[in-house]
């Protein structure tokens, strides 16, 4: 078990990572879908972003690793199958695997995003080329996190502005895609949640 005496920001890669899969084994919910994830017939996937983020800093503050949380992302890439019908089938696969765990998957297929990105959120973006090209435009440096567990039980990791700022509780814009409102919008609701974090003005 990792003490919680020990932050690991400015510690080396290696140990970020030891401890990173540390903190989200011991959230239960967290350890049951990296396992389980395995075994979808997906394979370009990860789970990502806010529930990382989040579950690490509930850990570095003793709160209980679920608080805040409000959903899962599930996130996969395949530019095979980009209709609504296609995500649709991917998303009752994924809930039913999980269906006996208490959490809200929010499912994305990130090939199609710029198919309705616009209409969502104002301003159109181009076709992501890769599932890490995605992760690339996340909101902030912290969330912009993905994964999930190879075969031998070891967790990849991709996380493209390192995890300093995700250990550090510090909330920093990534500014390739987001808005100056969006950004806004989250630290307010982060901090009615998580008074501590560290936060960089826009």
């Amino acid at each position: 078990m990792l003490s919680k005496k020990i932050n690991p920001q400015n510690m080396d890669l290696h140990s970020q990572i030891s401890s990173l899969q540390t903190i989200l084994f011991e959230n239960p919910i967290l350890k049951e879908l990296l396992v389980r994830s395995r075994d979808l017939e997906i394979k370009n996937y990860y789970i990502g972003a806010g529930c990382i983020a989040q579950t690490v800093w509930n850990y570095l503050t003793n709160k209980p690793l679920n608080h805040g949380i409000q959903d899962i992302d599930f996130v996969y890439y395949d530019q095979t199958k980009l209709s609504c019908e296609d995500e649709e089938r991917v998303i009752g696969q994924i809930q039913q695997l999980f269906s006996d765990i208490p959490c809200k998957m929010d499912v994305k297929n990130q090939a199609r995003v710029h198919l309705w990105y616009a209409e969502h959120f104002g301003y159109p973006i181009e076709p992501y080329s890769s599932l890490e090209d995605a992760i690339n435009s996340w909101p902030t440096t912290a969330t912009s996190i993905g994964v999930r567990l190879k075969e031998n039980g070891d967790l990849i990791v991709y996380a493209p502005y390192g995890l300093n700022d995700l250990f550090g509780k510090v909330v920093r814009a990534n500014k390739v895609q987001i808005t100056r409102e969006i950004y806004e919008q989250k630290v307010s609701r982060w901090l009615s949640v998580w008074d501590d974090l560290i936060i960089v003005p826009w």
